[in-house]
């Protein structure tokens, strides 16, 4: 028979290994950042509570944030100017001539998929409204809901087609095709367009067996803006897990502690 604690224990390796796989993965800043204050919520709150992550969100641009991506920099300070979210939202996406479909959102979403509490059906709905926060453009939450049902099937431990084929379900055109491994890598883009990102790092992670080796690829290809590598990180902690990832990986992180405890904390409420 199956030992149920050693099943649990693997099932929360899995959970932990999203955040810790995401912050692997970004070299940047700014998406570790944004996602482990979204964790805290959701551990703090018991819930999603958009209202409370976003206010997090602020906090931390007062303190002086960086790599947010140009859509959530805008919106952010305009917030600090006491602009309501709506019109901030509404705002920036007409300074931007509606290319508000950046892959922010998807970047810092992973912890949503790593709360026990909230149930599958409402994940996507979950992940929408909270790149609103930022976004207007309804792609970025839809690539957004992808990643997190994406990375909770794998929780869950379906195999990558499988998943894959769960995080294309009711999702729009664009994203649907982002799931699809590329022909070729000369078809990938290595821009922000939040599909383009989603594709690249289901292509790294369809072609690799490890998440060693997923990643790596996913670094040489991105260069320094670094958007793929995020998502095959945090989608690549939720297949293979966090023991998979290696604290070597995490030297670049800013506080490994904090780190640590948000994906702990999230990742002990699956065990019980």
């Amino acid at each position: 028979m199956n030992d149920p604690s050693e099943s649990a224990r693997v099932l929360a390796n899995r959970v932990a290994g999203v955040l810790v796989g995401l912050a692997a993965g970004d070299r940047n800043g700014g998406p570790t950042e944004m996602a482990v204050r979204l964790a805290e919520s959701l551990t703090e709150r018991g819930t999603f509570d958009a209202s409370d992550a976003l206010k997090r969100y602020v906090a931390w641009w007062r303190e002086g944030a960086k790599d947010t991506g140009e859509v959530a920099a805008r919106v952010l300070e305009k917030l600090t100017w006491g602009i309501s979210v709506a019109h901030a939202v509404q705002q920036a996406d007409e300074e931007l001539k509606g290319h508000t479909a950046g892959c922010n959102p998807a970047h810092r979403i992973a912890p949503l998929a790593m709360a026990s509490y909230l149930p599958d059906e409402d994940l996507v709905a979950a992940a929408q409204e909270e790149a609103l926060l930022t976004h207007a453009h309804p792609l970025a939450g839809d690539v957004a809901a992808a990643v997190a049902v994406l990375c909770r099937a794998l929780i869950r431990g379906y195999g990558w087609g499988a998943s894959l084929q769960l995080a294309a379900r009711g999702r729009m055109p664009a994203t649907v095709g982002a799931l699809r491994p590329a022909k070729t890598l000369g078809e990938l883009s290595r821009g922000g367009f939040a599909p383009d990102v989603l594709k690249a790092a289901v292509q790294f992670l369809t072609l690799n067996l490890s998440f060693g080796d997923a990643l790596d690829a996913s670094l040489r290809f991105a260069g320094p803006a670094n958007y793929c590598p995020v998502l095959v990180g945090a989608i690549g902690g939720a297949r293979w897990g966090a023991k998979a990832v290696g604290i070597k990986r995490l030297d670049h992180c800013h506080d490994i502690d904090r780190l640590k405890r948000a994906a702990g904390t999230l990742a002990k409420a699956w065990e019980r």
